[in-house]
């Protein structure tokens, strides 16, 4: 099993920054990619950016640019730094982490809403 909890959601204005954290615990051994994904009232949950263990990242369209995947591996965390922050990023946004048998893992969700 792995544990995830994401913290660092919150209100910020357009243009402004703002960074996730997604702590993990657990069998995280065994994880061989972590990402965020997002998801609006309304839409489907969709995929911000991932991490491979051994370091690839994968972005979105949408926030490729604007927004930076990375991972501690010895603080078994991962960071979702995201920059210039348009209202159509705000959603809830949720860590995921995959390993060989199970891709389901989830944290509870953080709440970002950008105002314009």
């Amino acid at each position: 099993q792995v544990q995830l909890v994401e913290s660092g959601g919150g209100l910020v204005q357009a243009g402004e920054s703002l960074t996730l954290s997604c702590a993990s615990s657990g069998s995280i051994g065994s994880i061989t990619v972590m990402g965020w994904y997002r998801q609006a009232p309304g839409k489907q949950r969709e995929l911000v950016a991932s991490i491979s263990r051994g370091g690839t990242t994968i972005y979105a369209d949408s926030v490729k640019g604007r927004s930076t995947i990375s991972r501690d591996n010895a603080k078994n965390t991962v960071l979702l730094q995201m920059n210039s922050l348009k209202p159509e990023d705000s959603a809830v946004y949720y860590c995921n982490a995959k390993t060989p048998w199970y891709s389901g893992f989830w944290g509870q969700g953080s709440q970002v809403t950008v105002s314009s």
